[in-house]
């Protein structure tokens, strides 16, 4: 069934808040493996595994491709593993909640580079303010942060800000979850060098195969497959400041399974990049509403999502 103008946005809200609760649960369960893999092992476990579980569900047809569906994929690919690669190289060396603010840096000025409407600048400008405050807390709290681990997590913004670019190209050009596969795989190949040894050495501990399962499910196949989706009914800009909800269920999630704690500024913060994203979910409610009964008929603009395949992403029960 088709979806009505003004349902879509509301569901591609749902898919990204669906994925900011599915990823730091993944990363707390990751960095559980930390001691035994290293971040780049796991990373290279995690993607190899999505990448299997995606390519079985999938079944994609890229002997179909056009060059450039390939090279949409083909970068998308390098993005993640280099997004998530230093992701992990990050969390193994600060606290996830501070980690993931900083990473959000990149999807943040993602947002701020693509908004052309003053009231998603102002929502901008609130989660940046978070920011600051995450960066402060960092510096005065009780757990300085280490600079290695700043740098990092810094890369692996930037690398964000192309997986968000890339991940709406790939689902502007490959309907349904086949590029999601392939970027998969080719992730997975770009890190085989640090996932052999990994490889081998949980193949004999069922127990480290089982967490590196789920967190190739949490952090990966769930989350991936959701914000594909997302970006194929909300404009990027949005979709940049709505995934400012991600340090809040980071810092949960660290203080729930890794028993990191939340101070009153890194509280505060996280209050502001939530705040954010609400402002940016009502305004977008709004413009919908607004534009469906000026015009029923109106044609997407440029910063509209593409008009694509809309039909549920299959993903694993």
């Amino acid at each position: 069934m088709q979806q009505s103008a003004s349902s879509r946005p509301l569901v591609g809200v749902a898919l990204v808040i669906g994925s900011c609760l599915s990823l730091p649960f993944g990363a707390a369960v990751a960095a559980q493996l930390f001691p035994v893999l290293g971040p780049w092992g796991v990373t290279s476990l995690r993607v190899a595994i999505a990448a299997l579980l995606l390519l079985v569900i999938v079944r994609p047809r890229p002997r179909r491709w056009t060059r450039q569906q390939w090279i949409a994929a083909v970068l998308f690919g390098v993005s993640l593993a280099a997004m998530n690669g230093f992701f992990y190289a990050a969390i193994d060396r600060i606290p996830l909640g501070p980690a993931v603010a900083i990473e959000f840096l990149g999807p943040l000025v993602l947002a701020a580079v693509l908004t052309r409407r003053l009231a998603d600048a102002a929502w901008v400008g609130v989660a940046l303010i978070g920011m600051v405050l995450l960066g402060v807390d960092g510096l005065i709290g009780a757990e300085p942060l280490d600079p290695l681990g700043v740098v990092f997590i810094l890369i692996a913004a930037g690398f964000w800000a192309m997986y968000i670019r890339m991940s709406a190209r790939v689902g502007s050009l490959i309907p349904g979850s086949g590029g999601l596969a392939m970027g998969l795989l080719v992730a997975a190949l770009l890190l085989m060098p640090v996932g052999v040894p990994a490889a081998v050495t949980v193949s004999g501990d069922m127990q480290l195969l089982l967490l590196a399962a789920v967190t190739a499910v949490l952090s990966s196949v769930i989350p991936y497959s959701f914000e594909l989706a997302a970006l194929r009914r909300l404009p990027q800009r949005v979709f940049g400041v709505l995934l400012s909800l991600e340090p809040a269920f980071a810092t949960l999630a660290g203080w729930l399974i890794l028993g990191q704690s939340a101070t009153p500024l890194r509280m505060l913060a996280i209050a502001l990049v939530v705040a954010a994203s609400a402002g940016a979910t009502l305004g977008i409610r709004r413009r919908t509403r607004a534009d469906a009964e000026k015009s029923p008929q109106k044609s997407p603009d440029e910063d509209d999502p593409p008009a694509v395949f809309t039909g549920p992403i299959p993903l694993p029960e």
